[in-house]
């Protein structure tokens, strides 16, 4: 099986995440996922294969003479973004792409080089994209694809390798994909997800992340005799909404730059909650964001009394480069892998977090490759074959370097 007709067999078994969901997986449907893989790994001869909370895992052994090889792994995950439609993915293939527009044919819209410059780079290939009703699940299913596409060669061109282990988590897009990860279990100890874009890619850094969630608390009562009694809390949102920084918003920013993000707001008179996101790469800045909001709560409760403001902070996930750095060879593996394709790597800071940066604070160092994907999250997501293979090429050629 190619790693296309793997791809496409994959992202037509629906399985978005939930985030409102308590349970793992958040849905169930992402165990369909879970079942094939399980089976295709059975068939390809690997061992030791389960599926444990959600996630499948399982483990080529070594080649004989390779057993003392460092064990790498290769992560991806199976859900797909809840933000977008992700039920009946139904793919356009479009053979020896012209490098030009694309219409969406189930919706109409149309995929627009002025929108996106890239699409131009891949004239020639074959060009993957949705109806335009769908997100198309490159995101991750393109890394699941690439992943096995490269055991299977590892098997059946005989590539001599250490022991190599491969899993496959739910819940990523939600944030709890490895809440449950069994790393002693998982057995390697060095790894890569594989859930990026540009195929010459390598992420070994990402944001410190900080949720904050803010609550005010006023006092209601009839509008008509409210003077010199009501206390509108909404009123307080909106000054300490006003009083962060106003250009460190995600819209403004960009690279190392970080940001508040007001995400959700529920408001009356009697409560009010504000929602945000917080971002840096920096770590003293990251605290400095973090302090400045229980300053502006300090300001809130001064002047309109104690327990008006109440700011609850709560701590996401950490850069993954404090981890890296003393397992530097795991990035230059994948430097290397890159180069041999005859490219440039490519190490660019995540805006976001992995699945890999959390890995990294429970022991497993675990920088990001690219998948090849482009736009996820939205009916303009889009992959072409020829970068997937390149993609499994870089797999392949990590093996290779740790069988060395």
């Amino acid at each position: 099986m190619s790693v296309l007709e793997r791809f496409l067999k994959y992202i037509q078994i629906d399985s978005p995440s939930d985030p409102k969901s308590g349970v793992t997986p958040s849905t169930e449907i992402q165990l369909n996922v879970a079942n094939v893989l399980a089976g295709e790994m059975n068939e390809l001869g690997l061992e030791n294969v389960h599926i444990k909370d959600g996630t499948v895992y399982g483990t080529l052994p070594a080649s004989a003479g390779y057993e003392d090889k460092t064990c790498v792994g290769f992560i991806a995950h199976m859900d797909t973004a809840p933000e977008f439609n992700g039920f009946g993915v139904k793919p356009q293939i479009i053979e020896n792409y012209d490098g030009g527009d694309v219409l969406l044919a189930g919706s109409g819209h149309t995929l627009s080089v002025s929108e996106f410059p890239k699409l131009a780079s891949l004239k020639g290939q074959t060009l993957i994209t949705t109806d335009g009703t769908t997100l198309l699940g490159a995101d991750d299913k393109a890394g699941i694809a690439e992943i096995m596409d490269a055991v299977e060669k590892v098997i059946k061109e005989n590539i001599p390798h250490g022991k190599i282990a491969i899993a496959f988590t739910p819940d990523e897009e939600i944030g709890r994909g490895v809440d449950l990860f069994d790393v002693p279990g998982f057995g390697a100890q060095l790894a890569y997800t594989v859930d990026g874009g540009a195929y010459e890619g390598i992420t070994y850094e990402n944001f410190n992340a900080v949720s904050a969630l803010v609550q005010f608390n006023g006092y209601s009562i009839h509008p008509g005799s409210a003077k010199g009694k009501m206390v509108n809390s909404q009123y307080m949102a909106f000054e300490f909404n006003s009083l962060l920084p106003a250009f460190d918003k995600p819209e403004h920013t960009e690279g190392f730059e970080g940001f508040f993000h007001l995400i959700e707001t529920i408001g009356s008179t009697e409560k009010t909650t504000l929602e945000y996101i917080v971002r840096d790469h920096d770590a003293d800045k990251i605290q400095w964001r973090c302090d400045y909001m229980k300053m502006l709560e300090k300001f809130i409760n001064d002047k309109y009394g104690e327990g008006s403001c109440v700011l609850t902070l709560r701590e996401q996930y950490r850069n993954m480069k404090e981890k890296i750095m003393p397992h530097f060879e795991v990035v230059e593996y994948a430097q290397n892998a890159i180069k041999a394709l005859g490219v440039q790597p490519v190490s660019e800071a995540a805006r976001g977090g992995t699945d890999g940066a959390r890995l990294c604070y429970m022991g497993l160092p675990c920088p990001n490759l690219g998948t090849g994907g482009m736009n996820a999250h939205g009916r303009y997501e889009c992959i072409t074959k020829e970068n997937m293979e390149k993609c499994t090429q870089v797999i392949l050629e990590i093996i290779k370097q740790f069988a060395q």
